[in-house]
């Protein structure tokens, strides 16, 4: 088991823009079953973590449908409207005691946290980040939400081009104080 952070970014580091819009992404050129694709990636995952902004991106963007199977933490300190028939789950509790339920939860399978930069910084300070997986667009914001507003050390895993993506996989060697980060696996 794994956790993750996987997402797109702006060459200049931005996963969206100051007003939450991701036209700027879904507007790119990229192969859905290409290397390192979301399609492929996402059937490893057995639990989600997201912050609210993404939720309530998701679900205006997909119209309220939700789309995935797995059992979601949404970290948020208000009342969102939840889907029917979906397993997501409202939090505000620290990410250590909600990663121990998302890794029960996940039965083995790897841990994606979905959205928002400071969430996965979160999990980085914990020492439960794993892996950063990121989605190079060609394209520069200029300012906006910052992909990952932390110092890690990070070890480049793997590389591939997805079309017009630059696509980057790597291990998170340690932490904003040059500790090393604890490995969940």
């Amino acid at each position: 088991m794994t956790t993750i952070f996987y997402t797109a970014s702006s060459l200049d580091g931005f996963i969206a823009t100051d007003d939450h819009s991701l036209d700027w992404l879904l507007s790119q050129d990229i192969d859905e079953n290409g290397p390192m694709a979301y399609q492929a990636f996402e059937t490893r995952v057995g639990a989600l973590a997201m912050g609210a902004s993404t939720y309530e991106w998701v679900m205006r963007h997909e119209e309220g449908r939700w789309g995935y199977a797995q059992p979601t933490w949404v970290f948020t300190h208000r009342d969102l409207v939840l889907p029917d028939g979906a397993d997501v789950r409202l939090t505000h509790d620290d990410v250590r005691a909600v990663h121990e339920q998302m890794t029960r939860a996940a039965a083995g399978a790897d841990l994606w946290v979905v959205g928002g930069g400071d969430l996965a910084g979160q999990f980085a300070d914990a020492g439960l980040l794993d892996e950063v997986w990121v989605q190079f667009a060609p394209v520069t914001l200029g300012s906006g939400a910052p992909l990952l507003p932390r110092a890690l050390d990070l070890e480049l895993l793997e590389v591939a081009r997805n079309r017009a993506f630059l696509c980057g996989r790597y291990r998170v060697v340690s932490g904003e104080k040059g500790e090393p980060v604890e490995s969940t696996e």
